[in-house]
């Protein structure tokens, strides 16, 4: 009787739909028929439906990330969370209506990742914003503390599968180093095992027939088999993870190829062993991760030797004024140290948390929160760093020292926590479609090679073709370039928000001045008085108004009146952009400002006059005659030959004779503009003749239009001119170098464009090679990371080369 022929069944494991991870239960499913791995998943996939954030599951195939809850952590995990000593460590701002923190999530990994975390208002709502940051792996999160405390939100997180690194201090790099630390052990393990394989390979590097026993060659296979696997277990462990984060969401990264490669030759020699007709090529295969593994290192160090600061720690221009001995030092923020005193004028920037000791403040949060209404502060009181003072000047305790990157990521808010840019996805695109392309290669090449019959060269043209091929030369060309310039910029005295400005330096058309405070310098200043004498008191008074002011005008009056007044105290100092100051000191009402501001007559002098009056009656007027920049006249020469140039001035037109000459003739110079002005002078040239605008001011009634024009630059004369409408801040002293530093900045796409082509021309000569047959993996696997450290040392170079041609600084 015929035995019934069994047919056996193979499962097709199910994927857990939330993080794609094998489900070892066939029972957690949810209503929609979907299936989990574990509950954590399934809890997951249910709070995002529920809050219609399913569009998550969109963007990439299972993009969650395993929420095994047998691994979770207890919810008192957190607790201490609670504690305001702790929190305070992660708190970053809190009024008691809007709190702020960053925290560091090594779990994003892809655009899902992105479009959820910005989407936790939705799940919380307690979380008022939250902008993820995609390079850092960070996100800079808002929320009501009266709503959620800092403990809710990072359950929120936890809950989502993204659990914060809250074991190190904010601005502590131990997640740098212990990657460094890992890659240096694994560059050690590859080259032990590499340098073993090949002692014991030596027989047959000598071709010596017979040399050895053949028990002690297949003891010696054994041990080089053995020695093979902690390189691909765990030195190429990089390699192989990488290439399935690209799979996993059917993407093909620059790692897909090369770990390809590595599973073909160690593959491939596995058989020749056991086929025993060969010792394999695990040398290759060890020579080829030892080598890439170094290859990546010193491309790291490199980065780091030659790269920007992309938190501008180390030359963020922003300076404070600190007393010491009874008088005031500007000192650079990163020297400002706890308990110190420091002065805050009205309209600055306070860089620093601190405590108010000394008089009224009246503080603008709008750059840290968008809250518009201003905070007054009473002495002892908290300020924030990132606030505005916008009453006079004030006195300050230093109670922490905040790091530059917080500045920073408040003044990049427009720039971060968005999606990649187009420009990031045209190379995400580019590196997806060379990595097909050179798999397809690679293997038309294997099959040329078996139909002519030479089965040696098939496995090593693939492998070599897989290797050799480098699409990171082609992608690192502009980030390199790009970097060095912003590093160089800031070595000259003009420091950009961030790379793209450089991209829209590239299409300027027109440069737009102010005259005050940015060509003038009010320390050189010549100044008078006309009208009825002031008394010793009185001038006390007017110099204590002015103290509280860091307009140019009000600067060069105050230093020529030369009063003591820190004995003076001053209330309910207003002052109105553009046109003057208003204080009570000593039971006196001071004004100060120009002739209609304090109800005067227009003087008679063609000058710039800042008009005096004393308890309602106009005493007379200052003569402030300005002191030019140096090096103008061979600036605006320059600058004239390449663009349209125009200066808005709120002064008088006294000055037109010697503007005209500095700006040529074919200049638009306009007088008595107003901050509107100046703000409508710019949208009518952007809007009637599409004209890509820099306008260069000095911060303080120039804000619109700084914010308005497509760069803009705000000149800092010594003193905290920062200001967030701003796309860069330069030093007063170099603005003379202004047409230099634009020239510079724009030479650098000429750069990447020969980057581009020395890039291109290393692919097509390497792989012509490789496809014939006459380079070795392990060559392959030396040329790949010296292609990418040749371009960024040409990059490197390059750029010092041009500085210097356009006569800039390239070290300190």
């Amino acid at each position: 009787m015929p035995t019934a022929a069994h047919t056996t069944t193979v499962q097709t494991p199910t994927l857990c739909d939330h993080c794609g991870e094998i489900c070892p239960k066939h029972d957690i499913v949810a209503e929609s028929g979907k299936h989990f791995c574990c509950e954590g998943c399934k809890t997951v996939f249910e709070l995002l439906q529920q809050n219609n954030l399913c569009h998550y599951y969109l963007l990439n195939e299972h993009p969650g990330i395993s929420r095994n809850t047998e691994n979770d952590m207890q919810p008192s995990y957190w607790a201490s969370l609670d504690q305001p000593e702790i929190s305070r460590r992660w708190i970053q701002y809190d009024d008691g209506k809007r709190a702020q923190t960053t925290l560091f999530l090594p779990q994003i990994h892809c655009s899902s990742c992105w479009w959820l975390l910005e989407n936790l208002y939705r799940l919380n709502e307690g979380i008022l914003s939250s902008r993820v940051n995609f390079e850092t792996k960070e996100i800079f999160i808002a929320f009501d503390p009266k709503r959620v405390t800092l403990r809710g939100v990072v359950e929120t997180l936890v809950k989502l599968g993204y659990e914060p690194l809250l074991d190190a201090a904010p601005t502590d790099t131990t997640k740098d180093s212990a990657a460094y630390r890992s890659r240096l052990r694994k560059i050690g393990v590859a080259g032990f095992c590499f340098a073993n394989i090949m002692m014991m390979s030596l027989p047959e590097y000598l071709a010596i027939k017979d040399a050895v026993e053949p028990s002690i060659a297949m003891v010696l296979r054994s041990l080089i088999v053995l020695l093979s696997l902690p390189v691909l277990l765990y030195s190429a462990s990089e390699f192989f993870i990488s290439a399935w984060n690209g799979l996993k969401n059917r993407y093909l990264n620059i790692d897909a190829p090369i770990a390809l490669a590595l599973i073909i030759t160690f593959a491939r020699s596995i058989y020749e062993i056991y086929q025993q007709t060969g010792n394999g090529y695990f040398d290759s295969f060890a020579g080829i991760v030892f080598f890439m593994l170094i290859g990546r290192w010193l491309q790291a160090r490199t980065q780091t030797r030659i790269s920007f600061d992309r938190d501008y720690r180390s030359f963020f221009p922003i300076a404070v004024q600190v007393v010491r001995n009874g008088q005031t030092i500007a000192t650079p923020i990163e020297q400002v140290r706890t308990n110190d005193l420091i002065q805050v004028r009205s309209q600055e920037l306070i860089p620093v948390d601190a405590l108010l000791v000394k008089g009224n403040a009246e503080i603008d949060y709008s750059f840290v929160s968008g809250e518009t209404l201003p905070v007054n502060v009473t002495q002892g009181g908290l300020i924030y760093a990132g606030g505005k003072q916008l009453g006079g000047l004030i006195e300050l305790v230093v109670v922490k020292e905040v790091a530059q990157s917080y500045l920073t990521n408040l003044w990049n808010n427009a720039a971060t926590g968005h999606a990649p840019s187009a420009k990031a996805n045209f190379l995400d695109i580019v590196a997806q479609y060379f990595t097909l392309v050179v798999l397809g290669l690679g293997l038309a090449a294997g099959a040329y090679w078996w139909w002519q019959g030479q089965n040696s060269l098939v496995w090593t043209v693939m492998t070599t073709v897989l290797i050799v091929a480098c699409p990171c030369t082609l992608l690192l060309a502009a980030t390199y370039t790009n970097g060095n310039i912003l590093r160089i910029l800031g070595l000259n005295g003009l420091y950009l928000r961030s790379a793209d400005i450089i991209e829209k330096i590239n299409g300027l058309t027109h440069l737009v001045f102010d005259k005050t405070g940015t060509l003038t310098r009010s320390r050189q200043a010549t100044v008078r008085y006309e009208g009825v004498a002031l008394n010793a008191e009185e001038r006390r008074c007017v110099a204590a108004v002015l103290n509280q002011s860091q307009h140019p005008l009000s600067r060069a009056v105050a230093e020529h009146l030369q009063a003591k007044t820190s004995d003076i105290v001053v209330r309910d100092y207003r002052e109105t952009l553009g046109q003057g100051i208003a204080a009570w000191v000593e039971e006196q009402s001071v004004k100060i400002g120009s002739w209609q501001f304090v109800g005067a007559t227009a003087p008679k002098v063609s000058s710039n006059t800042l008009s005096v009056a004393i308890d309602g009656v106009v005493r007379g007027y200052f003569v402030v005659s300005n002191a030019y920049r140096s090096g103008l006249e061979d600036l605006f020469v320059r600058l004239r030959q390449k663009f349209s140039l125009a200066l808005l001035s709120g002064d008088n037109a006294a000055e037109m004779p010697a503007i005209r000459t500095l700006l040529g003739q074919a200049a638009d110079i306009r007088f008595d503009q107003k901050p509107d002005d100046k703000l409508n002078y710019i949208t009518q040239l952007q809007d009637q003749q599409q004209a890509q605008v820099m306008m260069v001011g000095d911060g303080l009634n120039d804000a619109a239009a700084l914010k308005r024009s497509n760069v803009g630059i705000a000149v800092a004369d010594g003193a905290n001119a920062f200001t967030p409408a701003s796309d860069g801040v330069m030093a007063a002293d170099r603005l003379n170098q202004l047409a230099a530093l634009i020239g510079f900045a724009q030479a650098g796409r000429k750069i990447i464009l020969f980057s581009f082509m020395i890039s291109f021309a290393y692919n097509a000569i390497g792989l012509s090679f490789a496809l014939q047959g006459k380079l070795s993996p392990v060559v392959a696997a030396i040329l790949m990371p010296c292609s990418a450290i040749s371009v960024v040392l040409l990059t490197y170079g390059l750029t010092q080369y041009l500085a210097r041609r356009y006569g800039l600084a390239i070290s300190v």
